[in-house]
Parts: structure tokens; C-alpha cells; sequence
């Protein structure tokens, strides 16, 4: 929720007021979205929505909350806010980060399952291609990172967070003759689901690892099903540098 100048509350409809863009209090998106916007403190979200079962189940109705307008209307005065899952907005740069943050709540199987479907629905080869405006290749680099498996949510801190790939195999070349390749072992459109990790052979639990990790190069493997594992990462602790 917003403040005004005297630093008091300002009751709005957090999904609807702002007037066009909804520019009087956010940007483009509105408050259901930038309740998200908080990647440089995601401990303190946690802790503000009442610890991390809280953040997963809010996080779901994220997914599910309606517009509670025709979509038309909504669209007037959010002509930016498309590619819609219930309030969540695929087609705008604020959202890119918000599917991952279930890592964070001890639920990376939901982040598998939601990364598939938004990837499914709204980035297709077809004539409906993106499902918003290209600014400066934010949403490709959305979709080149989800498709090799990982994204990094914070900007500025050097750490990745999991998916689940498209491809059984995605290889980047490095420095140096270096090469950090991402195997996930029977991925396809039903096996998007981690079963087991494994980081330069050594079994991992976390859907979280670093720059420097991928740059020392190496391997990321990953076991898929089609069922979701939801002990895998449940208790991972994200490194903070």
C-alpha cells in the first residue's frame, strides 16, 4: 500500500486504482505485483507474511486471484500488465523473478511447475510470441535462462536459483576453455519435476548455487519425473554473497 507526504497509509484498491499505468502509487503493474519486489530482502518478506507456509500460500493465490473487472477494463488502465495468471503478469519485468521465490518458501517443486506452464503459455513460436513488450531484452533473458534451468532473482547478488529445464543438455562456454553444462537427465513436457541434484557428481538439496560456482565450471545434473518431489530443496538456505 502506498503513502502519501505525511507519511500516512493511503486505503487503495491495491489491484485496481493508480489510474492509467497505475502510475499515481506504482508502475505499470499494481500492488499485487510489487508485494514481490523485494528481492534484496526476502528473509523480511518471509518474516512480514508470517514465516515461509505463509509466503507459499500467498503466493499461490498470486496465481489464482481474480481481476474482479472485465478484462477489457482492467486493460485500460494496465495496458502493460498481459500475459495474466490470475493477478500474476508474465508480460511485464517486475513479475520475472516472482515464480522463483517458491524456492525461497521451501516449495522448488512449485517453482518447477510454474516455470513450465508460463513458459508453455506464453512464449510460444507462433504468431502470440511474447506475451509483452520487449524492453531491452529483459523477457528473452527470462526465457534463455528458464530454458537452460536457473535465474538469478536478486540483481547484484551472484547467486542462481533452480528451475527446471527444458533441455536435456544445455552447455555454456567459458573462459578459459571452461564449460559449465546443465544435464537434466529425461526432462520433457510431462518430466519437469527435480527427483535428485547433483553438482559436479556430489549430491546436492538446494535449488541455490553461485556465480562462481559456474564460472569455476563443471556440471549441474538433475534427475526428472513427472511426479514432483517436494522433499528435494525443501529446507535449502540461500547463500547471501
Amino acid at each position: 500500500m502506498p503513502k502519501d507526504d505525511k507519511e500516512k497509509w493511503i486505503m487503495i484498491n491495491p489491484k485496481l486504482d493508480g489510474c492509467p499505468g497505475f502510475r499515481d502509487y506504482y508502475d505499470e503493474n499494481n500492488g499485487w505485483t510489487y508485494a514481490w519486489q523485494v528481492q534484496q530482502d526476502i528473509d523480511g518478506l518471509i518474516t512480514l507474511l508470517g514465516g515461509k507456509k505463509s509466503a507459499e500460500e500467498r503466493l499461490d493465490q498470486l496465481f489464482r486471484e481474480p481481476l474482479d473487472v472485465p478484462k477489457q477494463k482492467y486493460l485500460l488502465d494496465a495496458p502493460d500488465a498481459t500475459g495474466q495468471v490470475g493477478q500474476y503478469i508474465m508480460g511485464n519485468e517486475p513479475s520475472f523473478h516472482i515464480p522463483y521465490l517458491y524456492n525461497y518458501f521451501g516449495a522448488p517443486w512449485k517453482t518447477q511447475k510454474r516455470i513450465r506452464f508460463l513458459l508453455d503459455v506464453w512464449f510460444k513460436d507462433n504468431i502470440f510470441g511474447i506475451p509483452g513488450d520487449e524492453d531491452g531484452g529483459g523477457m528473452s533473458a527470462f526465457v534463455v535462462f528458464s530454458l537452460m534451468g536457473f535465474y538469478p532473482v536478486t540483481p547484484g547478488l551472484p547467486v542462481y536459483t533452480i528451475g527446471s529445464p527444458l533441455f536435456e543438455k544445455t552447455t555454456i562456454n567459458l573462459p578459459d576453455n571452461k564449460h559449465f553444462t546443465i544435464i537434466a537427465k529425461g526432462s520433457d513436457k510431462e518430466n519437469k519435476y527435480i527427483q535428485k541434484a547433483f553438482f559436479n557428481g556430489k549430491e546436492i538439496d538446494t535449488p541455490f548455487f553461485t556465480h562462481q560456482e559456474l564460472m569455476a565450471g563443471g556440471s549441474l545434473e538433475l534427475i526428472m519425473a513427472n511426479k514432483p518431489n517436494k522433499e528435494w530443496g525443501k529446507n535449502a538456505i540461500p547463500p547471501m554473497k
